[in-house]
């Protein structure tokens, strides 16, 4: 792609988000999720690829279904209680919709079956940008509409989300599909503790973003797309392999790694505010993620290729791709548990 044609496309990335960051107009935050879409298409067809156009038209379909169905709500806010504020949305319909429709942008259940097909058809680098960056500006008007929200549909969905997203990557060996439905998951304790505590829901989304792009960077620098890939990648970059595991330990959330902060503290939150049925289901969810990702582990550090190679040393070429984002995010994702008691001492504040 022409770098003048790309630049402006991730400018219109970037401003669409912000403009719905800053709106407190329906119609102006609308407006900055279209234009948030409209950039991203042509960046995930470019490859000219099938697969590639697929998951475009899938992933425009389901955006503008959900961009409907926010024009949709708004109005009928509008016209049922005469308010365009974002903070007044306070008819039952306007919020249950709103609700539906920003789970549809942001792939949660039940409404998250396109997520896995459409990042399955993307290269690596698009599909980071699809993780991360593009769930932003749904999840800034989530938190903004949330104390209007039934509180038994929000942990309905986010529970349903962990469990989907932890039994759905079970029996995959793409390991994009096994990424989105990491994300379906930890969207999923996101939304479980939104209502109850905002300020918790942007911490895991903070480490989400950290952990998930720590992966897919290093999933392009070994250049796997499968299990069986992943498998090889240790005689390339042995460093980098063990290092790729305990990232993938700690999405799964498993202590001392910085994924394990958010989770240990939505489950005292939840505790607290008296749902430990809540708390024990969304813990045993997180099993089920945790075996897909010792999979890959597995996969990536204990197991030999079944290939007999003949040449006894592979030529080693100059590395020219740019590792310092990957380093500081790798660290980032790994080292961050022991701040604990600042963050929860900032939460308080």
């Amino acid at each position: 792609m022409n770098p003048y044609v790309l630049t402006i496309l991730l400018s219109s990335l970037g401003l669409g988000t912000v403009l719905t960051f800053a709106s407190s107009h329906w119609l102006l935050a609308w407006m900055g999720l279209e234009i948030n879409t409209l950039a991203i298409i042509p960046i995930m067809a470019q490859q000219h690829h099938p697969r590639a156009i697929e998951a475009t038209t899938k992933y425009f379909l389901t955006q503008a279904t959900a961009a409907a169905m926010i024009l949709f709500a708004s109005t009928t806010n509008a016209w049922l209680m005469g308010e365009w504020e974002i903070h007044q949305l306070s008819h039952p319909l306007a919020t249950t919709t709103v609700m539906l429709a920003l789970a549809l942008k942001l792939g949660l259940a039940p409404v998250h079956f396109w997520l896995p097909e459409v990042l399955q058809g993307l290269e690596l680098t698009t599909g980071l940008i699809l993780s991360t960056w593009q769930k932003l500006a749904p999840f800034a008007l989530m938190i903004q509409v949330a104390p209007t929200i039934n509180s038994s549909l929000l942990v309905a969905i986010g529970l349903l989300s962990t469990l989907v997203g932890g039994w759905g990557g079970l029996n995959q060996t793409q390991l994009r599909k096994i990424m989105a439905y990491s994300s379906i998951a930890h969207l999923g304790w996101m939304v479980l503790i939104l209502q109850l505590a905002p300020s918790l829901t942007l911490l895991s989304l903070s480490l989400y973003i950290i952990m998930t792009s720590s992966a897919f960077l290093t999933l392009k620098t070994n250049n796997a797309l499968t299990i069986n890939t992943l498998a090889t990648s240790w005689t390339k970059s042995p460093t980098l392999a063990a290092l790729a595991a305990l990232v993938l330990l700690s999405l799964g959330g498993l202590p001392p790694l910085s994924g394990f902060m958010p989770k240990w503290l939505i489950l005292q939150e939840l505790t607290k505010q008296g749902l430990p049925l809540s708390a024990t289901l969304a813990a045993m969810t997180a099993l089920l993620s945790l075996y897909f990702y010792l999979r890959l582990c597995y996969a990536l550090t204990l197991t030999i290729y079944p290939n007999t190679l003949t040449a006894t040393a592979p030529w080693r070429l100059n590395f020219t791709m740019i590792t310092l984002p990957l380093s500081i995010i790798t660290i980032l994702a790994l080292g961050l548990l022991p701040l604990t008691p600042a963050v929860t001492a900032m939460l308080a504040l």
